[in-house]
């Protein structure tokens, strides 16, 4: 019952701070507040005078006039050191820009020649694969006439020894003779 009465009495409390009223908790009222600074500023500014206040107050507008122009001036040259920067970065921007596009073409020539250089290379090694096939043919068929020949004279001799006699022989190397005398002497 305690729990209920004490909320009761909080929201009749709190019900009054949204709407017009007296504010009867005097440490928390303005007028009390402002009579203390009031009396300690009197009591402390007896001995002030009116020209030494406005001498302070000047000193202290001048003070923030100063404090203010250079504000200003710094705020000037951070705005131009800004200005400076942003120029300098556009500059490194388009420069990056320039290089990233050369580094590109670059990569790309280079590929380029480096296709080309493999074309060169692998049409020269085909060449040579023909050549070598060519002369590696050539030689076999060189090969194989010196055998042919071997065998004919081979055959040949063994025909020639098989069917020559010695009259035979004598003839036929009489009639070679008789035919290089007549070529020598067609020459002469």
């Amino acid at each position: 019952m305690k729990n209920i009465t004490d909320s009761f009495a909080s929201s009749v409390r709190w019900s009054f701070a949204g709407s017009f009223g007296f504010n009867t908790d005097i440490l928390a009222t303005n007028p009390i507040n402002l009579s203390v600074v009031l009396g300690v500023v009197i009591f402390f500014g007896k001995g002030v005078c009116a020209s030494c206040l406005s001498d302070l107050l000047d000193n202290r507008k001048l003070r923030i006039l100063n404090t203010i122009r250079n504000s200003e001036e710094l705020q000037g040259g951070a705005i131009e050191r800004l200005e400076k920067a942003r120029a300098r970065l556009r500059k490194v921007e388009r420069e990056a820009e320039q290089f990233r596009a050369n580094g590109y073409s670059e990569i790309e020539r280079e590929k380029l020649n480096l296709i080309k250089s493999t074309y060169k290379t692998l049409e020269e090694l085909e060449n040579y694969k023909n050549e070598t096939i060519r002369f590696d043919h050539q030689r076999a068929v060189q090969q194989v006439r010196q055998q042919v020949f071997q065998q004919v004279l081979k055959g040949a001799r063994g025909t020639l020894n098989s069917s020559l006699n010695k009259e035979l022989h004598l003839r036929t190397i009489s009639d070679n003779i008789d035919t290089f005398e007549a070529m020598e002497e067609i020459t002469d």
